[in-house]
């Protein structure tokens, strides 16, 4: 039998692109491509994707949610940014085949700049244009055409054609109802409202191909892709029909019966005919009076079907209604966020109980279980929303790491353990991240500590004018590890879905602007998490989840509004970690504010004598702190 490793997947595939023939491109003189791009995302653009869609890993064997290969005839390459550099070196097979390119970093050439240099002249580049985006296909072919080369998208997948019966098949599951109690908004009136949208902006035509914006808009969830509520669909509005491409036998009664009660009577379509309808319907369309809207980030084959008829190109008025969340989503998720910190507690107590008190051996895997049978005990709960990354030592320097058979620890006294977890329940979605230490940590440990917590202070407790893009809060942050040459590789804050994806487009908090950031309105939900990473040794993050809320301010410069954050987490900072003396008064009195908020919520959820445990450890690491010599009462 072949064995089917790294070197033979890559063999087979280099293969392939040798007998490529595209037809209609006057470029290309005789068959074949010289380079391969591939991509993790699946033909939504979604940023995790069912084990079908990981063509990326298949070919690589990076594991990670995001990066680009580019394949060459005499070499194999891979984009990824700093959340991934670690991981990727162990992951890549084989490694010796692969070149790591460590994006972010200045001495990084982008792609298009390495292929531009690297290709023979007149090369031809491939790629499936199912799986990139408008914007990315556009940017990557203007760049190559001046380089002078040309991108083409490929007839058929070659990767797909190298896994062959071996990739796995397509999920279909089950599609619920979203309940009016946790949506809080009909899914007629988000119809009518982007209809609202469609005719300011004179279009006539919407296309949804984004997931998660298709499971809020017709209050439907789904299990297709792991830890997202979301399932494959497509959907088409025009000012008066809603059109689904889905496999109708996937959809339970209830869903059904819940969308017409909403006032939402569609039309179906199987989910593969979405090419077919689009041509046929833009051939009915008039260039003069209609236009339709179809965002740059759904996937670039399906623009040419569009060619005919004018296009607004923007991001569907779905991106910007689902993030900012009505008042039934902002209580849903406050109650969601009590709960899971009930689990949490529950977890960091009892897991500090068996390091010191006992002689039973808790490792990484068996602490994550344990974490996760603490949420299941929760109200509401459906799942968790990543795989938890459950560190000890060097793997906490390992941004997303998570532990498997073979890299499985025990969580000790000895060194810092990093959790970074979240669960989805049907009234929302959490993200939390708590780095703790059950010994002695060192002066270095405690001091980079110390500034994480500084940098998630100072982003907390700033006030700042309505519609402030999340790209200009990132410095503050990372100003007190800036001041004495520390950072941290990867973005301060994700948008956050109410039980939908836990990363939720387009807002965000980070050194890279967010292109299509709308700027921070009340009733967004952000995560707020820095960190640090010492590689081989340890890795320090703290995060919480913040409502944006109105600011109370003296004044109010030209009616232009100010807002703040509102922290949803309400699981203590461990106070033992932080050196208080780097501390300002005002970090103080805000960890103490904070504690006290914690305690008040979470003492009468633990009640009980099953309870005493994490009630006796969340009154310890709620304590106020003060400084050496002072007296702060609580």
């Amino acid at each position: 039998m072949v064995k089917k490793d790294g070197l033979w997947k890559l063999t087979q595939l280099r293969a392939l692109m040798k007998n490529v023939q595209p037809s209609g491109w006057s470029l290309i003189r005789k068959k074949g491509i010289q380079a391969l791009i591939v991509t993790g995302e699946d033909a939504h653009q979604s940023e995790y994707s069912t084990e079908r869609d990981q063509r990326r890993c298949f070919i690589s064997g990076f594991r990670g949610s995001y990066g680009t290969v580019v394949i060459l005839h005499d070499a194999a390459l891979l984009w990824t940014d700093g959340r991934y550099y670690q991981q990727a070196m162990s992951e890549l097979d084989p490694p010796e085949a692969w070149t790591l390119m460590r994006e972010g970093l200045l001495d990084t050439p982008t792609i298009t700049a390495w292929l531009a240099a690297n290709l023979p002249s007149k090369s031809v580049v491939g790629a499936d244009a199912n799986l990139i985006s408008f914007t990315e296909w556009t940017r990557l072919q203007n760049s190559l055409i001046d380089a002078g080369h040309d991108l083409i998208p490929l007839s058929e997948n070659l990767v797909d054609k190298v896994w062959g019966d071996d990739q796995p098949a397509p999920t279909a599951n089950i599609v619920l109802p979203q309940l009016l109690r946790y949506s809080g908004r009909s899914a007629g009136d988000k119809v009518k409202a982007c209809r609202n949208a469609m005719q300011e902006n004179g279009t006539t035509i919407l296309v949804v191909t984004a997931l998660d914006a298709i499971a809020y808009l017709l209050n439907w969830r789904g299990s297709d892709i792991p830890f997202n509520p979301v399932f494959f669909a497509y959907v088409i509005l025009t000012l008066k029909d809603v059109h689904i491409f889905i496999d109708r036998s996937r959809l339970s009664q209830e869903a059904l019966e819940q969308l017409k009660n909403e006032g939402v009577d569609p039309i179906f379509h199987a989910y593969e005919d979405i090419h077919v309808y689009m041509k046929s319907f833009v051939q009915s369309c008039s260039f003069e009076k209609d236009k339709m809207w179809i965002s740059n980030k759904s996937s670039f084959a399906l623009h040419p079907d569009v060619a005919t008829i004018q296009k607004h190109t923007d991001i569907t008025p779905i991106s910007v209604m689902k993030s900012i969340k009505n008042a039934t989503e902002i209580i849903g998720m406050k109650a969601a966020h009590v709960r899971d910190s009930v689990a949490l507690v529950k977890y960091f107590a009892w897991l500090e109980d068996k390091i010191k008190n006992t002689n039973e051996l808790i490792t990484e895997i068996s602490g994550a279980t344990r974490l996760e049978q603490f949420r299941q005990e929760q109200a509401y709960f459906v799942g968790l929303s990543f795989t938890t990354i459950s560190s000890v030592g060097p793997h906490g320097a390992v941004i997303h790491y998570a532990p498997t058979a073979e890299t499985d620890v025990p969580i000790t006294d000895k060194e810092l353990y990093l959790c970074d977890s979240g669960a989805q329940y049907h009234d929302g979605t959490t993200d939390v991240t708590r780095t703790l230490h059950f010994g002695e940590p060192t002066s270095f440990e405690r001091e980079c500590f110390t500034r994480v917590f500084k940098g998630q202070c100072r982003l907390s407790t700033m006030i700042f004018p309505l519609k402030t893009k999340g790209n200009y809060l990132d410095t503050l942050a990372r100003e007190s590890l800036w001041g004495v040459g520390l950072d941290y590789l990867h973005g301060t804050g994700h948008g956050v879905g109410s039980y939908l994806n836990v990363h939720e487009e387009p807002i965000g908090i980070s050194w890279k602007p967010h292109p299509d950031d709308p700027g921070l309105q009340s009733g967004m939900f952000l995560s707020n998490e820095p960190g640090y990473y010492e590689d081989g040794k340890f890795g320090v993050r703290l995060e919480n989840v913040e409502l944006v809320v109105p600011a109370k301010t003296p004044y109010n410069h030209k009616n232009r509004g100010f807002l703040t954050f509102e922290t949803m987490t309400l699981v203590p900072i461990q106070t033992s970690l932080l050196d208080v003396s780097m501390l300002s008064d005002k970090e103080i009195e805000y960890l103490n504010n904070y504690h006290v908020k914690c305690l008040e919520v979470l003492k009468p959820l633990l009640r009980g004598p099953e309870n005493i445990q994490a009630l006796k450890w969340l009154e310890k690491q709620t304590l106020p702190i003060s400084r050496p010599n002072c007296n702060l009462a609580r």
